[in-house]
């Protein structure tokens, strides 16, 4: 994505040392300093990855959540758990829109329908290191017969697996789940629980 011009950034230069599934850019500039001057030139990575859409999946019918678990190198990397209880999520691809991801993803990771769709919010991953931006839905479905695995047509193995209101927190309190979109979407669950199910139960 090109750098959205801005009067506190000097661009000297961008290349790309590495393209590969994803994309690693590498940025020379100067920044305007609080006292009013500006930086010495500066040399940063920028990890390149695209930005995403998360929908935690509720059944306000049953009081369910259902999230996914899968494999994830990168999370046992970092001296986490290889299998991380998440929810359902994607890359946007250009030109599709958040809704568009919300709904084909959760179909090809759940198999279950969105029937309603309630923005939660928008945030950086990691604002330190890559662009990437995730906006967060809840997403209403029904959760009767919900499970199974998905993701075989895109070499994925994503265990479906529903979870009453109450074991979802219970498992956020313990720290099993340590995901960051799953985290803040369950929180604000938390929050709006009652909203919800006045809107959609």
């Amino acid at each position: 994505m090109p750098l959205t011009p801005s009067d506190d950034i000097d661009l000297i230069d961008v290349t790309t040392p590495f393209q590969g599934h994803f994309r690693v850019d590498r940025y020379r500039f100067r920044y305007r300093l609080y006292n009013g001057g500006w930086s010495r030139p500066t040399t940063r990575e920028v990890f390149e990855r695209g930005h995403a859409v998360g929908v935690l999946l509720y059944d306000p019918a049953l009081d369910r959540i259902v999230m996914i678990e899968q494999v994830r190198l990168p999370a046992l990397v970092g001296g986490g758990p290889v299998r991380l209880l998440e929810i359902a999520a994607g890359i946007i691809d250009p030109g599709e829109s958040e809704e568009a991801v919300a709904h084909r993803e959760v179909k090809e990771e759940t198999g279950l329908d969105l029937t309603a769709l309630e923005p939660i919010c928008r945030f950086l991953a990691s604002p330190g290191g890559t662009s990437e931006s995730v906006s967060l839905f809840a997403g209403r479905v029904d959760a009767r017969g919900a499970g199974g695995v998905f993701g075989a047509d895109h070499d994925e193995d994503i265990k479906v697996i529903p979870l009453a209101y109450a074991e979802a927190m219970a498992a956020l309190a313990a720290g099993r789940i340590v995901a960051a979109s799953a985290i803040i979407a369950l929180q604000w669950l938390t929050l709006n629980r009652e909203r919800m199910l006045a809107k959609w139960g």
